[in-house]
């Protein structure tokens, strides 16, 4: 007996799906990138927007504050600039966190392609703004708006799962792991590489339209995001037909942390907790680890890019590759608790690497499960959720990712400068002992 053919409507062709699937990669990588573009320049802006505006004003207002919590720590004054860039990456990722089961619930109901156009419109117009950012208020506003329209990533990842059967799922997060290891290689060398650029010592007249030193990384960024928005618009065929849409209000509840919780099944909760424990100890390892690279092996910025592209390689050759081959030889659930274990090696490696080669050795198996990881979590949460409730479910998720990516950093930097590198990562080991266990108790999807 033959099989049925396919309904058209629920089936596109496979070019429509391979299109959508790398037009999702290309909008993943740009969020990635506007996410990570300013790490390398915390110092720097710091540096420029205290010299423009002194210490008066809502910088003043938030170094006196920093600078508080740095004396109640007893760590200094070098701990200010630290907790600055956490302050600014944190405001980043609460935006992501409030926005992103918004944006998922409303392309449950509109569908996914004018979501995108919207927010990946909205990103550019971010970068714009930080362009033109001569105060530090802009400068806040434009990553405040950054982050809100990058919630986003719940539309993209929602879209893959329209594109995907049940069984190639896990194949298709993995490429948006893949999205997010290139982004994070991608975003700091773009900063870091043309803020040597300064528009200003050409011409310093510019300085009067609120061009920064900053600006060539933010027209970068925006050129980046427009062509983007211009790809959506010309080849991004819609995933979400109109007969698979929900009929509920997407903002029935404009409250996140109800729309964490409410109306989801228990395997999606039980993901999800999973997922903010993981976020909540990798993040903070992300942030602190060229502190940890500094005060052990004395690197300097140029090492500590290798570092980090090291850790981006990893995680694009473990989502785009390894991935595709244990999901369907052992299930995403295996998939995770195994990925989940070798980051707990990963950590307790880096808490005592005495040696640059156990350095690179404890990121390489880091590296390994988080990719492993993040693609089976996400994959997992995909196939416990129905066809209407994707972008909410997914939304959330990845809500519950960017609200961990608020409190890891800032946590993870009191502690690092609190108890010293060797402490808070073996702490961090054993914190990741938490989702291993809960993994355990996850039931194995239906396909």
């Amino acid at each position: 007996m033959t099989d049925p053919l396919p309904n058209p409507a629920e089936t596109p062709p496979d070019k429509p799906k391979q299109l959508s699937l790398g037009v999702i990669f290309l909008t993943l990588y740009i969020d990635l990138i506007g996410f990570s573009i300013i790490f390398p320049l915390f110092p720097s802006i710091l540096e420029y927007y205290l010299a423009e505006e002194g210490s008066s004003g809502i910088l003043g207002a938030i170094l006196s504050y920093l600078d508080q919590i740095s004396h109640w720590l007893g760590s200094g004054d070098n701990f200010t600039p630290v907790l600055f860039g956490g302050f600014l990456g944190s405001l980043y990722s609460l935006f992501q966190f409030i926005f992103a089961p918004i944006w998922g619930g409303f392309s449950d109901r509109l569908g996914r392609r004018g979501i995108l156009l919207f927010t990946v419109f909205g990103t550019a117009l971010s970068y714009l703004i930080w362009a033109f950012s001569g105060s530090f208020l802009l400068l806040i506003l434009a990553r405040l708006f950054g982050g809100m329209m990058s919630g986003n990533l719940s539309v993209a990842t929602a879209a893959v799962a329209d594109v995907t059967s049940k069984e190639n799922r896990a194949k298709g997060m993995g490429l948006i792991g893949a999205a997010f290891g290139l982004g994070f290689v991608t975003g700091p060398a773009i900063g870091g590489f043309f803020a040597e650029f300064n528009l200003l010592n050409s011409h310093p007249e510019l300085a009067r339209i609120g061009l920064n030193p900053f600006s060539i990384p933010a027209f970068i960024a925006f050129g980046l995001a427009l062509i983007n928005f211009i790809w959506i618009y010309r080849r991004f065929t819609e995933s979400l037909p109109p007969e698979k849409r929900t009929r509920k209000d997407a903002l029935a509840s404009r409250n996140p942390i109800k729309m964490l919780v409410a109306n989801h099944p228990i395997p999606v909760k039980i993901t999800n907790k999973i997922y903010f424990i993981f976020l909540l100890a990798f993040s903070g390892m992300e942030f602190t680890l060229s502190f940890l690279a500094v005060d052990r092996f004395s690197f300097g910025p140029r090492q500590i890019t290798w570092m980090m592209v090291f850790v981006g390689v990893v995680l694009i050759i473990t989502q785009g590759g390894i991935v595709r081959r244990a999901v369907p030889a052992i299930g995403e659930k295996k998939t995770a608790f195994i990925g989940l274990c070798l980051t707990i090696i990963g950590f307790f490696i880096l808490s005592f690497a005495p040696s640059i080669k156990l350095l690179y050795s404890g990121l390489a198996t880091m590296g390994v499960g988080s990719g492993l990881t993040t693609a089976s979590l996400t994959a997992l949460v995909s196939l416990y959720s129905s066809e209407e409730t994707q972008g909410q479910s997914l939304g959330s998720f990845r809500s519950y990712g960017s609200l961990a990516r608020v409190i890891g950093p800032i946590a993870a930097s009191i502690l690092f400068w609190w108890f010293g590198s060797h402490f808070s990562y073996a702490l961090g080991a054993a914190l990741m002992i938490i989702p291993a266990s809960i993994a355990l108790r996850l039931p194995t999807p239906e396909k």
